[in-house]
């Protein structure tokens, strides 16, 4: 986003804002102000201990390099409370991440318990409101990279942005601790501009987070609503699917100053993101899909960025934007129970929009708390692996559970020597006859080998090859079916090796029942199907 020089009245200075084009051109140009920061490091008081008056310290001693900060649970940190005129321009912050480490053995909170707020001029209302990682285009709590021009997460531990946000009066930013553990090692330097004054109709920077869980019927899905003047400039979006299949043919419908028919109107969710044909992990600059893991699984994760940096929406009066949420859909969630690609889905649905106005928003969405941010668990049963790590459940070689930063629990690590009496044996029980999705939360490594899955001794799918050269977390989907009450057992038996692979070795976190909708029981199209007979699985 390129600055543009602005005359301020009375003085013979000019001052920077935001304009399209190259943002190189200014460099060569004098700039109004002088640069400030507020940062974590380090401030000793005369007790020893840390003091925000006073002067960073700088010598020898060790204690120079605390520059960061623990915030307890339900807790909130200030990160920056300044007196303007200014313009904040940079935001650089790290922390650790959940798993457990030396610095945090019990683990820390994740970005998604995280909420970040600033608040402008005194205002009771924050005018940035979202999860720290959903406003860095981090979702779902995931740690992603995301390399683009506002937004620069390097790693998917150092969150970077360079939004301009101008205030008159004052800048407040803080990090509400919504967890039920600390954040820790908090390092931040907030880099910002002090002016002697701002034209009249500088607008203010926005953000404002919100979700459904799952997206309301017959409502297209809002990401922003808000009377007034100004320009919007970015959407993060985060969908979970609660359907298989593909679900993002809805449009989105964009509507300028209170039109009743939306004049800015897409050919698909894929597209409003500047992809073709679905979406799949990238990272550009004015776009990207920082965490996609599985096509068309009940459950699957997708979360997608679009700035418009270059390219504004300008809105006189008022703004709305939304999305449809239609898409493909497995033939047992439709009403005439055939597959076709225009069907409203009920998935959940997560966003932050980003936008500057002149005065105040009248967008009355709020972030939820921390708890009500976590999507809701879909597993009707969970069969952990490592509780069956006994001789009684597996054939030839070991068995023990391993942690992975994979998974919040140890996997069960099965390690044979050969395919010839390897298998493995998780036993799980169903109480009620519903639809379900059968599959294995499972790891794929360098040395693992190929396996065949049976349910009460029934093959079910084909061979599943475990290899891959890094190892990773992939849900195997294996059925769509009613399973009768009564006890289950799922195994699986070592079939050979990809030629790749250096071993036959199987990792396993769970064995789960996945709910579909509520309207596939209520129709009750595969009810009497006999999965013994006639196996599906819905994609």
């Amino acid at each position: 986003m390129r600055q543009i020089l602005v005359p301020l009245v009375g003085m013979g200075a000019v001052m920077a804002l935001p304009s399209h084009g190259d943002e190189m051109d200014d460099l060569a140009r004098p700039h109004a102000g002088r640069s400030m920061r507020a940062t974590s490091t380090f401030r000793e008081g005369a007790d020893g201990n840390y003091d925000p008056n006073a002067d960073p310290k700088g010598d020898l001693e060790e204690k120079s390099n605390r520059d960061n900060f623990r915030v307890p649970p339900g807790e909130t940190h200030v990160l920056m409370d300044v007196k303007g005129p200014g313009i904040i321009n940079h935001m650089w912050i790290t922390f650790l991440g959940p798993e457990p480490q030396p610095w945090a053995p019990n683990g820390s909170a994740n970005h998604q318990d995280m909420l970040l707020r600033i608040y402008w001029d005194g205002r009771d209302r924050p005018g940035v409101e979202a999860p720290l990682g959903d406003f860095f285009a981090s979702c779902f709590g995931k740690r992603s990279e995301v390399i683009s021009t506002p937004v620069v997460v390097q790693g998917g531990a150092a969150y970077n942005c360079f939004w301009h946000m101008p205030f008159r009066k004052s800048a407040r930013v803080e990090i509400v601790n919504q967890s039920d553990k600390p954040i820790s090692l908090l390092y931040y330097n907030l880099d910002w501009i002090k002016l002697d004054t701002l034209p009249r109709d500088t607008p203010y920077f926005y953000a404002q987070y919100r979700q459904e869980y799952p997206v309301r019927h017959g409502e297209d899905y809002v990401v922003l609503d808000t009377k007034g003047r100004g320009h919007y400039v970015g959407t993060v979006m985060a969908v979970r699917t609660r359907s298989p299949a593909w679900f993002g043919e809805g449009d989105e419908k964009i509507y300028i100053d209170g039109e009743k028919v939306a004049s800015i109107w897409g050919t698909g969710t894929e597209d409003y993101f500047l992809c073709a044909w679905g979406l799949q992990r990238t990272s550009t600059p004015r776009f990207g899909v920082p965490y996609f893991d599985q096509w068309g699984i009940v459950g699957g994760h997708t979360s997608a960025y679009r700035w418009y940096t270059s390219d504004p929406i300008v809105f006189q009066r008022g703004i709305k934007v939304t999305f449809e949420h239609f898409g493909w859909i497995a033939p047992d969630e439709n009403p005439d129970n055939r597959s076709m690609s225009w069907n409203e889905r009920e998935d959940d649905y997560s966003s932050v929009a980003y936008w500057y106005q002149t005065g105040e928003p009248t967008f009355a969405a709020r972030a939820p708390s921390g708890p009500e941010r976590r999507l809701p668990s879909l597993e009707r049963i969970t069969a952990y692996a490592r509780d069956f790590a006994d001789a009684a459940h597996h054939g030839q070689g070991d068995a023990a559970p391993q942690q992975l930063d994979l998974y919040d629990g140890p996997q069960l690590l099965y390690q044979p020597e050969q395919p010839d009496g390897a298998w493995l044996e998780i036993p799980f029980e169903v109480s009620e006859k519903e639809p379900l999705v059968l599959l294995l939360n499972a790891t794929k490594s360098y040395d693992f080998g190929r396996w065949q899955a049976s349910l009460n001794g029934v093959k079910v799918g084909g061979a599943i090859d475990l290899y891959s050269p890094n190892v990773v977390n992939e849900e195997v989907h294996l059925l769509n079916f009613w399973p009768d009450p009564g006890k289950y057992v799922l195994r699986l038996d070592c079939v050979g090796r990809n030629p790749a692979s250096g071993g036959h070795y199987l990792g396993l976190e769970s064995v789960r029942l996945r709910e579909r909708r509520p309207r596939v029981k209520a129709w009750g199209f595969d009810r009497d199907k006999d999965w013994r007979q006639q196996q599906v699985l819905y994609r």
